[in-house]
């Protein structure tokens, strides 16, 4: 195992069984090739708006099971029962815009499905590019997904550049997994 000092500046004093620690070396930056799972960080990146990422990474499990695994199809299609479900789940954030856009991209994302293949298809045939155009292009196509939330999805999920410091051990494993990251 590396020493701590290698690792990202934010996570260089964190305890392995820390929630940011473990995000740090298991899920942030790695490419995810699943259409939901896509989803889910998205949905996790909206709900952070506002707050910490702790009480998101903290929550997690809950979004996922309060939001059907992150199944897009299944969450684009629900009603006000489901949305006021939502909102009465103490166990993630209760915040009904978030909610409704989160239902909302669902069912943009579907759209897309059905014109290209797959969400991962769409963000591969936009890569690569600039933060700024990423922004422009998440702020036409869904909803609450300005600056910081797009750049923080792509950047969890391996579209841009910047999660990891290069000497950190986790960005060379990245950067296995990674080949769109030696073209940026």
């Amino acid at each position: 195992m590396a020493e701590y000092n290698s690792y990202c500046k934010y996570t260089r004093n964190l305890d392995e069984k820390n929630a940011h620690r473990i995000y740090h070396d298991n899920q942030y930056g790695f490419p995810i090739d699943s259409d939901n799972e896509l989803f889910g960080r998205l949905l996790l990146e909206i709900n952070q708006a506002g707050l910490s990422w702790n009480t998101i990474l903290n929550k997690q499990e809950n979004f996922r099971k309060a939001y059907s695994n992150f199944t897009i199809k299944t969450i684009a299609n629900y009603d006000d029962k489901e949305r006021t479900r939502l909102l009465n789940d103490a166990g993630i954030i209760r915040n009904r815009l978030k909610i409704d856009a989160a239902i909302y991209n669902a069912g943009v994302i579907i759209n897309i499905q059905k014109e290209v293949g797959s969400f991962k298809t769409w963000l591969n045939g936009h890569h690569p590019k600039t933060r700024n155009e990423w922004v422009k292009l998440f702020r036409k196509t869904f909803k609450f997904t300005g600056g910081e939330i797009t750049n923080e999805f792509l950047m969890s999920t391996g579209y841009l550049e910047g999660s990891h410091d290069k000497n950190c051990p986790i960005y060379k494993d990245i950067l296995k997994k990674n080949p769109k990251w030696s073209s940026n």
